[in-house]
């Protein structure tokens, strides 16, 4: 008995020429023309776009790309993943450890640790701050720290085969976990406090 070899269908591209050239457009405007206008243009232009206005544009691009995430795995792929927040906290929070350094002795206590920290009555930063003053190390760790919790995750989760709702199931456990342990990580996250 011959197998009948299978047709699959060519692949289409993700967007049309037109299309990549709106989105570039877009990323254009939100990644450059958003900062230029609250920096360069004075207050009282109609152009001008607020403080608030730069977080607001962040903020949605934020949603956004989480979004995009949702849409990748369960729009294309029909796997439902229910533990996307944290891959995003993840991020986030090495983000969020880069920027508290930044505000160094402009904080409340005026110590070159963050004002959690001192606060906490720390004496030193933690070993896993080390690299949290380099911006270029916190871009690198914003993509590596999460992709690799998705990596070791993925790995197990797609090599024993689970799909479905057990998939569904794992991915929420998965995000439950660190919810909630914060407080047996107390060293690392400082509990419910985050970075505040």
């Amino acid at each position: 008995m011959s197998m009948k070899p299978i047709s699959l269908p060519s692949p289409r591209p993700l967007l049309s020429r037109t299309g990549w050239a709106a989105f570039l457009v877009a990323l254009i405007i939100v990644c450059a023309v958003a900062p230029a206008l609250n920096l360069w243009v004075s207050e009282g232009s109609v152009f001008y776009l607020s403080d608030y206005g730069v977080g607001l544009v962040g903020r949605i691009m934020c949603y956004a790309i989480c979004a995009l995430a949702m849409d990748l795995i369960w729009g294309f792929t029909g796997i439902l993943s229910l533990g996307h927040g944290l891959f995003f906290a993840l991020g986030g929070y090495a983000m969020g450890m880069y920027l508290m350094r930044q505000i160094g002795l402009d904080g409340n206590y005026k110590s070159a640790l963050p004002d959690f920290m001192v606060f906490l009555d720390w004496k030193e930063l933690p070993w896993h701050w080390t690299f949290s003053d380099s911006f270029v190390a916190t871009l690198f760790l914003v993509i590596a720290v999460p992709g690799l919790v998705a990596f070791v995750f993925g790995y197990f989760a797609f090599r024993s085969r689970i799909k479905g709702v057990y998939f569904s199931i794992i991915t929420q456990a998965m995000m439950g976990i660190p919810v909630d342990r914060d407080r047996s990580f107390r060293f690392i996250v400082t509990g419910h406090s985050g970075l505040s």
